[in-house]
């Protein structure tokens, strides 16, 4: 497998799809560097896997700060040498209607869904065109393909990644880059935790997760299966949801 000695950096790893990614990847034989703001859960996550024979190393990211996305790929590459891949993964929601003027809420989300994959984008594309290859795989949303009330905003925000990635991509046709977007639908994480404040959405949300949720190990499987192509193979998008999702 091509994954087999790769060095793979994750935002969002403390938890859930970025977690599960990182098991996953090390366990393939990939050195993961693991980055959030939970250090407690990093610390934990970098001891498993060690303990399992794996490689792993954390650094506290917020990727709201571009210096901590740059302090981040510098540790990958001084740590191992190299970045092959940065898995874009850290990510917040707030649901609820536009009316209701979450200003703050929306100005979370702008500036962790997309400014901090911009912040990243900035951080690993000087690496990248050193080492001459690199991949970026992002991770958006089924909620960007189905609009639905009360997601406008969040979808909005993984849409512009979208586009992004896209653009950068058409840019990138010499050869050097690979971009891919993933796109979950509902995953059993703590997303949802702090993302609704009207108790009736919340229900709501907590139900569709728990009746329809699939385990972030299927997210992982798939970010691998995209990292795991030959050099001159890109997978561009790939959505991963539950089969009785609507």
């Amino acid at each position: 497998m091509t994954i087999h000695h790769k060095v793979v950096a994750i935002t969002g790893a403390s938890s859930g799809i970025g977690a599960a990614t990182a098991r996953h990847l090390a366990s393939l034989g990939a050195s993961v560097v693991l980055g959030a703001r939970r250090t407690d859960r990093l610390d934990q996550l970098v001891a498993e896997i060690e303990a399992d024979g794996g490689q792993a190393a954390a650094m506290r990211v917020d990727v709201t700060d571009p210096a901590d996305l740059r302090s981040f790929v510098s540790l990958a590459v001084e740590r191992f040498g190299r970045l092959d891949v940065l898995v874009g993964n850290a990510g917040i929601a707030r649901i609820g209607s536009v009316a209701d003027l979450d200003v703050e809420g929306w100005s979370a989300m702008v500036d962790v869904n997309i400014k901090g994959i911009l912040h990243g984008i900035a951080a690993a594309l000087p690496v990248f065109r050193r080492q001459g290859s690199g991949h970026l795989v992002t991770v958006v949303s089924t909620s960007g393909l189905k609009i639905v009330p009360t997601q406008a905003v969040y979808a909005g925000t993984k849409n512009a990644v979208r586009t992004l990635l896209e653009g950068l991509r058409q840019e990138s046709t010499d050869g050097f880059l690979r971009t891919t977007s993933i796109s979950p639908g509902y995953v059993r994480t703590e997303l949802i935790d702090n993302a609704v404040d009207d108790p009736a959405v919340r229900e709501q949300a907590t139900r569709n997760m728990a009746d329809l949720g699939i385990d972030a190990t299927a997210v992982a499987r798939a970010i691998a299966f995209a990292i795991d192509q030959p050099d001159d193979v890109e997978i561009g998008d790939l959505t991963i949801r539950p089969t009785r999702q609507g």
